[in-house]
């Protein structure tokens, strides 16, 4: 198997260079790949009747059994470092409450102890209650007022995690899903049970169970539901993390009613490549290097190898006419 996948992924960079024209996805991909085979080749004609059918249902077979088996994999591994995480969260929380209760038993104060005491936990509360004090507003991402393309004007510059910090919550992304922290602006220690948190494919709602939502709002694009997953962090912040369907693209803002982050302000190296599965984070230092080559005027990748796939799919292949293809 590991031979085959070395033969192919040669073509990779070739069929991304495809796809990237089919934005209706793999159906459109696939449909022009057959139309070239019947139009181009002998496929359909040069073997015995319902040849053709038996060859691509065993071909797709083949490969369906090793996505779902690598899916599989992928999903358990993620389980397993949910399930790691949550366990670590548990036992900060324990061991917070521990401390708690420690600090609490305190026993036979002197006059002058119980003052001092006293004092300080007026102190601590003066603190707290300055903190929370709802004059202090959050700090929000910046818009931008002057950019050399007049179409950027009014955008909100990307916060260091590629996505927009604003009054109600912030939230960062990477190619692959988004992290999204919305503080609940509560005066107790929330559980599962005090909010309420649902997210669809192209929806999310979240906030305090009896009071108005947050978040109530569509997505611009789809998320993985079954990929997707939320906590309550430090009984005060709802923690999401949403995987995204196409890895393809940078969101431009997390709902609909949000305002819209400049994508061609983004800098893709805060997102921890060393985080990501081999094959995406090869897509990421791609688009990193043709971007680079396209502001130096220079050629991208796929200028530079197009030729060269080509040329040796052809001679791979001296069966088939290519006399009528355009390579552009």
């Amino acid at each position: 198997m590991s031979g085959d996948s070395t033969q192919t992924e040669q073509f990779d960079s070739l069929f991304l260079s495809i796809a990237q024209h089919h934005p209706q996805g793999a159906h459109q991909l696939l449909d022009t790949f057959v139309s070239f085979l019947g139009r181009k080749t002998d496929f359909f004609t040069g073997g015995d009747e319902g040849a053709w059918e038996k060859l691509v249902m065993s071909t797709f077979r083949k490969h369906e059994k090793v996505c779902r088996d690598n899916h599989q994999a992928e999903l358990k591994e993620k389980r397993e470092r949910e399930a790691a995480r949550k366990a670590a969260a548990q036992r900060k929380a324990e061991e917070q409450r521990a401390s708690e209760v420690k600090k609490a038993e305190i026993t036979e104060l002197t006059d002058e102890e119980a003052e001092k005491l006293q004092k300080e936990i007026d102190r601590k509360k003066q603190a707290s209650a300055v903190k929370s004090s709802p004059e202090k507003k959050p700090e929000v991402s910046k818009v931008i007022e002057e950019d050399e393309d007049e179409s950027e004007k009014g955008k909100i510059m990307p916060n260091k995690g590629n996505g927009c910090d604003l009054e109600r919550y912030k939230w960062t992304q990477t190619l692959q899903d988004l992290e999204i922290r919305i503080p609940l602006n509560i005066n107790f220690k929330a559980r599962q049970k005090d909010v309420v948190v649902n997210f669809t494919k192209k929806h999310l709602t979240c906030g305090v169970k009896g009071q108005t939502p947050i978040v109530d709002d569509d997505f611009p694009h789809e998320i993985k539901v079954e990929e997707s997953t939320w906590v309550i962090e430090d009984g005060g912040t709802i923690l999401l993390n949403l995987e995204k369907v196409n890895k393809m693209n940078w969101w431009s803002k997390l709902v609909a009613s949000d305002p819209e982050i400049s994508t061609r302000k983004i800098n893709p190296e805060p997102s921890k490549l060393s985080d990501l599965d081999g094959e995406t984070r090869g897509l990421v230092e791609k688009m990193m290097y043709d971007q680079r080559q396209k502001e130096l005027g220079l050629p991208t990748s796929d200028d530079q190898k197009k030729q060269d796939v080509i040329k040796k799919f052809m001679e791979q292949h001296p069966e088939m006419d290519f006399s009528k293809c355009k390579f552009n």
